[in-house]
């Protein structure tokens, strides 16, 4: 698969995910308990599925270079991650306010992200 098809996909797949957030916000907001409102608060889940989906077609299309790249950096990204996210678990005990399970992914995302630059410079 070619970048600009991937990045395309990926747009798309994204803006799925966020469509589907912005509604089942509103519905969860005014959904009253019960299976609706579960069902609603999971309609983000197969736009999610998508965006792995085309992740995952795209990490298998790259040649070996790039696919190492790409591994050492969600590794590096998973480490960072771990390590940030217990740390300020411990800081939670200590009275700082407890963060949301949201704010994981987007962490990793923009480690994966720095980690991929970092690693691509790295064979330039």
């Amino acid at each position: 698969m070619g970048r600009k098809r991937f990045i395309v996909e990926f747009f798309l797949a994204f803006l799925a995910y966020a469509a589907c957030v912005a509604l089942s916000s509103y519905q969860v907001a005014v959904s009253e308990e019960g299976a609706g409102k579960v069902a609603w608060a999971l309609l983000p889940v197969p736009s999610m599925l998508l965006i792995a989906w085309v992740v995952v077609r795209q990490l298998r299309a790259v040649d070996e270079l790039a696919r190492r790249i790409q591994f050492d950096a969600l590794a590096l990204a998973f480490l960072l991650t771990a390590l940030v996210t217990f740390s300020y678990g411990f800081l939670e005990t200590a009275g700082f306010p407890r963060l949301s399970m949201f704010m994981v992914w987007p962490l990793m995302g923009v480690l994966w992200m720095v980690c991929t630059i970092m690693g691509t410079r790295r064979y330039r």
